[in-house]
């Protein structure tokens, strides 16, 4: 049978749109199945990041307790390592590494916070933790920054795209691979010979934002044009630069303006007037500055700024710009709720960055008890591995959100490592641990 020239076209027409109609289906496929490993792969680089976070935690937590001097702190740390322990578990149940056995990891993850507890237990009915006891912490420790480095280095490896750990699966196995995902924890099991024989968590921040603003009561509102006029004030910008308003409720309620690319925000309480923060996005590509030169301007600017006696606490480089933490300092107290940060470029000295509702929240006029546990008395509770190289008076939040009055004692570990210690100076009590990480970049606390 011979098709005519229309029978031909048609049937050409028809052979294309069926293949066209497979390409698509194809396509589709292709993409479900690129959707469902992203998916897959998203779901594993997630899981890794909760397990190298809480690794970082256990470290951290570990070394926490070594300092602890008092029942109170170690029983603390002990339900907070108890906490992240079982987080890391969880987190590892959801790693394809079936056909890993991983008895020694579990068994890390299982005693750690137990025998924490069990410590915790002891020095709750007042006796002292043993040489042993005490060793035994401190190996658990390095075991802790181990896993720890080994689990960030992997998820930096696979952030990165240089292991690729959605192809890693049960199919594997039968392929007789070895997938680069496991490594880390191979070679955490394989180092298990020094394990002991067990027998048997920027400072003060978290709390601040808990409550009413208590510089913002019995204040008069401001209008808009007023609130205008102090962000352009203190920005040093023309007020017809900012274009653009917006309302913002909650525990602060604020007008938010911003210049014509949203390149700039600055808030300003509508009770009171006071700006509680403002953004600029520019990212400095260099830096002319040194960082105690950006330190200093932001010293300058915190001042002209109307806030005095402010203390420098802390400061962090990233990338080319500082950004340095302030507290409100009276009567030689160091008040950590009433804080103040500012950003600075290191390349021009620009303010980038300014924010002061934790000063907001909790300045106050404060007075200070006079009978009190003498600091001489309170340092004899620091932990055996601490040698104090400076002592202050310092205000911390507590748990709920209640200020407490305490000693600062700044201490120093074996390896030159710097510990900050809080006593309530009223209990007697051990409040507070922080780490110190201090590098050229500057130093946070931990």
């Amino acid at each position: 049978m011979k098709l005519s020239r229309r029978g031909l076209i048609k049937a050409f027409s028809l052979g294309i749109a069926a293949i066209a109609v497979l390409l698509v289906r194809n396509i589709l496929l292709m993409d479900e199945n690129q959707n469902k490993e992203i998916l897959i792969r998203n779901n594993y680089v997630r899981a890794l990041e909760d397990l190298s976070a809480a690794a970082d935690n256990i470290n951290n937590t570990l070394e926490k307790q070594l300092y602890a001097g008092t029942a109170e702190q170690q029983s603390a740390l002990a339900d907070k390592l108890f906490s992240e322990a079982q987080t890391a578990k969880a987190a590892m149940l959801q790693l394809p590494m079936q056909e890993l056995s991983l008895e020694n990891t579990y068994k890390f993850l299982s005693q750690v916070g137990n025998y924490a507890r069990s410590l915790a237990r002891k020095t709750e009915d007042g006796e002292e933790l043993s040489d042993r006891e005490y060793k035994d912490l401190k190996t658990l420790h390095e075991f802790a920054e181990k896993l720890s480095k080994q689990m960030w280095s992997l998820e930096e490896s696979v952030s990165s795209g240089e292991t690729d750990i959605s192809s890693v699966s049960n199919n594997n196995k039968k392929n007789g691979s070895s997938p680069q995902v496991t490594e880390g924890f191979t070679e955490f099991e394989q180092g298990f010979e020094s394990y002991p024989t067990l027998i048997y968590d920027g400072p003060f921040s978290d709390h601040l934002m808990e409550k009413d603003p208590l510089m913002l009561k019995n204040e008069p509102e401001v209008s808009q044009n007023k609130a205008l006029e102090r962000a352009s004030m203190l920005l040093n910008i023309s007020s017809n630069d900012l274009s653009r308003v917006e309302e913002q409720d909650g525990d602060m309620p604020s007008w938010v303006f911003y210049d014509k690319d949203q390149s700039v925000a600055c808030a300003v309480t509508k009770q009171g007037g006071f700006v509680s923060y403002f953004l600029k996005s520019r990212k400095p590509n260099s830096a002319s500055l040194s960082v105690d030169e950006a330190v200093q301007k932001a010293m300058d600017f915190v001042s002209d700024a109307g806030y005095q006696n402010m203390k420098l606490t802390y400061h962090e480089r990233v990338n080319n710009v500082v950004t340095v933490n302030f507290a409100y300092r009276i009567d030689g107290v160091v008040c950590y709720t009433d804080l103040v940060k500012v950003s600075v470029a290191m390349d021009d000295g620009e303010i980038l960055g300014f924010e002061t509702a934790g000063y907001l929240v909790n300045h106050k006029k404060r007075s200070f008890p006079d009978e009190t546990i003498s600091m001489p008395e309170c340092r004899k509770k620091l932990s055996p591995y601490l040698n104090c190289i400076d002592e202050g008076k310092a205000v911390i939040p507590s748990e709920g959100g209640k200020e407490l009055y305490c000693y600062e004692f700044k201490c120093e570990t074996e390896d030159g490592r710097h510990v900050l210690v809080y006593i309530n100076a009223e209990t007697g009590r051990e409040e507070q641990i922080l780490i110190l990480l201090e590098s050229e970049s500057g130093t946070l606390a931990m």
